[in-house]
């Protein structure tokens, strides 16, 4: 199995575990003790991404400063979870909203002090309906979103 496969199985795992539960604290809560920064699912997505970045296959787009890329789009296998990585560093990105929410894995990289809107490695939830500008400051971050059916809405400028 090659990186990118294994990156897709890992995933698989994880979204069967997500698939049908509400995105909110809860499931915030959930993910940061049973895939948090000190666990081996947290370890083993963070290696399953930085080879995809070496390798070129993640975070393979640039713009404003940012690379990102759809590795996956939401299918059966992922329970209908599209699968995003960006690379950025003290930045903002673009405002968007998520019509069915938006479940981020934040990866610090270099010292690990980089933060994703406010928020230190590990992982954060946004319901359905809400919005933000995604910023990463303090340094590096690769951040990893899964995306229900894919659904993302960027706000017009």
């Amino acid at each position: 199995m090659d990186n990118k496969q294994l990156f897709h199985h890992r995933l698989a795992t994880l979204t069967a575990q997500l698939a049908g539960r509400p995105l909110d604290a809860g499931l915030e809560r959930w993910l940061n003790t049973a895939y948090g920064p000190d666990s081996s699912g947290y370890a083993d997505l963070r290696h399953s991404c930085l080879a995809g970045v070496a390798e070129g296959w993640l975070c393979a787009l640039e713009g404003g400063g940012i690379r990102y890329g759809r590795v996956f789009k939401a299918d059966d296998a992922l329970h209908r979870f599209s699968v995003d990585v960006v690379d950025m560093q003290d930045i903002a990105g673009p405002h968007h909203t998520h019509p069915q929410g938006e479940i981020d894995l934040i990866l610090p990289l270099d010292a690990g002090t980089a933060t994703f809107d406010g928020r230190p490695a590990g992982w954060c939830v946004y319901p359905p309906g809400s919005a933000h500008r995604p910023t990463v400051a303090q340094g590096r971050a690769l951040v990893l979103y899964l995306l229900p059916e894919g659904q993302i809405q960027f706000t017009k400028s």
